[in-house]
C-alpha cells in the first residue's frame, strides 16, 4: 500500500504538469498506467493472446520456462511460436507439442530462402498437418535486407500462398520495405486471409490490407512516442480487425525499448490500444480475444 501510494503521487503529478488533462477509464487502468511509467511488471486481469513471438530463439535458451511462467502470470493465456525456417518451424511444432499454452506457424521468411533443400515445401506441408498449426507463416517480401533477389522473394511467397489455401490455413505475411509489393502479390495470388504482421504501414496501406481481409497485427512500436501512423491506423481500423504481438525476444515496448523481449510485455502494448481506443484494458482484451480466434480457426476449436 505504501508504495502504490508513493506512485500514485507521483505519477498524477507527472501526468498532469506534461500531458493534461489525462483521464483514465478506469482504476485499473490508473494504476497500470503508473506500473508502466515505472517500468515495473503489468499484468491483465483478462486473458490475451500473444500472436507471434520466437520463443525458440537462443536467447531464451537460459531461462525460457521462466518467460512462458512469467508470460502465463501476466495473463497471457496462449502464444503463437512462429517459424521463419525449417529449423525454426520444427521447433515452433516441438513448443507446441510441450506446451498446452503455445501454438504454432510454419513457414520460410524471405530471409531465410538460401540453402532451402528441395523438398522444403512438403517439409513445411508434412508440419501443417499438426492440429495445433494455426496457420503458414512467416511470409512474405523483405526489400530492406535484400537477402534473396526479389524474384524469388516472390516465387517462395507464392508458393506457400498457394499452399495455405491448399491446406485452408490463413497466412501470417512478413514485408518489410514491400508493402506495395506484397499487396500487390496479396491482390493476384490464390491464398487465404490472415495477418500482417508487425504491421508498420500508414492508413492508406492498412486500408489496402483490410480490404484484402487481413487482420492488422501491433508490437512494440505501437507504444512508441513518435509512433503516430501507427496510432492513427488504431484509432480508424475496425476494432475487430485488429490484434496484438510482442515479436519476441524482438521490438520490446516503452519502457523497456532496446532490451531482450519477452511475451509478458504483450500487457504494454495492449493498454496502448486500449489507450488509443479510448477502452479500458478489460473492456477491449475480451475482442482482442474473439479477433485472434477469428484469424486462426483451428485455436477456436481449443480455446473455444
Amino acid at each position: 500500500m505504501f508504495v502504490r501510494t508513493i506512485l500514485t503521487s507521483k505519477m498524477t503529478r507527472n501526468l498532469y504538469t506534461k500531458n493534461p488533462p489525462y483521464r483514465y477509464n478506469s482504476s485499473d487502468d490508473k494504476w497500470a498506467c503508473m506500473l508502466q511509467w515505472c517500468g515495473m511488471p503489468m499484468k491483465s486481469t483478462q486473458p490475451l493472446i500473444d500472436t507471434h513471438l520466437h520463443l525458440a530463439s537462443e536467447q531464451f535458451n537460459e531461462d525460457r520456462r521462466a518467460v512462458i511462467e512469467r508470460a502465463i502470470e501476466a495473463g497471457i493465456a496462449a502464444m503463437v511460436e512462429i517459424g521463419y525456417d525449417l529449423a525454426s518451424s520444427h521447433a515452433a511444432v516441438a513448443l507446441a507439442n510441450a506446451h498446452p499454452a503455445i501454438f504454432a506457424v510454419v513457414g520460410i521468411q524471405p530471409n531465410h530462402l538460401h540453402d532451402l533443400p528441395s523438398d522444403w515445401i512438403d517439409q513445411i506441408r508434412r508440419l501443417a498437418t499438426h492440429p495445433k498449426v494455426v496457420a503458414i507463416g512467416e511470409i512474405g517480401l523483405d526489400y530492406y535486407w535484400m537477402k534473396s533477389p526479389p524474384s524469388e522473394q516472390e516465387k517462395a511467397f507464392r508458393a506457400q500462398l498457394a499452399l495455405a489455401a491448399e491446406l485452408g490455413l490463413p497466412v501470417v505475411i512478413h514485408s518489410r520495405e514491400a508493402m506495395p509489393e506484397t499487396i500487390a502479390v496479396l491482390r493476384d495470388a490464390a491464398r487465404s486471409p490472415g495477418v500482417m504482421h508487425s504491421f508498420s504501414g500508414d492508413w492508406t496501406a492498412a486500408q489496402e490490407c483490410l480490404e484484402l481481409g487481413f487482420y492488422l497485427s501491433f508490437s512494440g512500436p505501437l507504444t512508441f512516442p513518435k509512433s503516430a501512423a501507427l496510432h492513427e491506423v488504431v484509432q480508424q481500423a475496425p476494432l475487430e480487425r485488429l490484434l496484438i504481438e510482442t515479436d519476441s525476444p524482438y521490438l520490446s515496448p516503452h519502457p523497456h525499448r532496446g532490451q531482450r523481449n519477452e511475451p509478458s510485455r504483450l500487457v504494454y502494448i495492449a493498454q496502448k490500444l486500449a489507450d488509443l481506443r479510448g477502452l479500458s484494458l478489460a473492456e477491449l482484451a475480451p475482442q482482442l480475444w474473439q479477433n485472434t480466434l477469428r484469424a486462426f480457426p483451428r485455436m477456436a476449436e481449443t480455446l473455444g
